[in-house]
């Protein structure tokens, strides 16, 4: 079995704001499309347009309707690895494949010693992990660790795949073991919390939850009314002030 390294002073990871993630699945595309290009083998498919596809994603979106009534919404829900700290699915591996860093907390896989066993990902709470049906090897996020490294591309794009796609600014990427980086201040202000903490893994990825919407008092608001107002409000009033520059 593989031994964890003491807890790295850096933690890299992912913060996700689920108040702003609208399900687009740009992220899980983006993901694909580096990681069957860079790190590993690539993220095989098989049927891909028939009845029954299968293939490998380390990055995934799913909704969830929750409230009811006038306070039903839906909540797109990312998830990959989490990177945790007390990571089952390196200890249980017998080969020594599935292993993590000590420099940066990011948990890998090294696909020449896996064996395709599946113990790591029986024993991931989250259901990270995912068997490549060509390669018959286990896959799971890297945290793009080609990509944040890389001094041969902008600075900008040294950054993991699927934050550098997300066209809401959702994703957010950064050192959590410094209560200082953004991405630590941001979980703190917001009171980010952990996927499952009653299985004491202590994942490093961070989620920010949803926000309260606010609630129209009185009549159903009606666009029609707003329009008809003498002093026009929101949406009106910004119309009203385009056409006045228009002329």
């Amino acid at each position: 079995m593989t031994s964890l390294p003491e807890p790295s002073a850096i933690k890299l990871g992912l913060v996700i704001d689920l108040d702003i993630c609208v399900g687009c699945q740009a992220c899980v595309v983006n993901c694909k499309e580096w990681n069957t290009s860079g790190y590993g083998a690539p993220l095989s498919d098989e049927n891909a347009y028939g009845a029954n596809p299968n293939g490998a994603w380390l990055n995934r979106v799913h909704a969830f309707e929750a409230g009811e009534g006038e306070t039903a919404k839906t909540i797109h829900f990312p998830k990959s690895c989490l990177h945790c700290e007390d990571a089952p699915c390196v200890t249980v591996c017998p080969t020594g494949a599935s292993f993590k860093r000590a420099e940066d907390g990011i948990v890998l896989v090294n696909e020449d010693w896996c064996i395709g066993c599946g113990l790591c990902a029986w024993s991931c709470p989250y259901g990270a992990r995912e068997m490549d049906p060509a390669e018959g090897v286990m896959k799971k996020c890297t945290l793009c660790v080609d990509r944040i490294y890389n001094e041969n591309i902008p600075e900008e794009d040294q950054v993991p795949a699927c934050v550098r796609t997300c066209p809401t600014n959702a994703r957010h990427f950064g050192d959590l073991g410094d209560p200082n980086s953004e991405v630590s201040l941001m979980v703190a202000a917001r009171e980010g919390f952990d996927l499952m903490p009653e299985q004491g893994t202590k994942p490093v990825n961070k989620y920010l939850p949803p926000r309260q919407r606010r609630q129209t008092e009185g009549a159903p608001m009606s666009l029609v009314a707003m329009a008809d107002a003498e002093t026009p409000k929101g949406f009106w009033k910004w119309v009203d002030s385009t056409l006045e520059k228009l002329g």
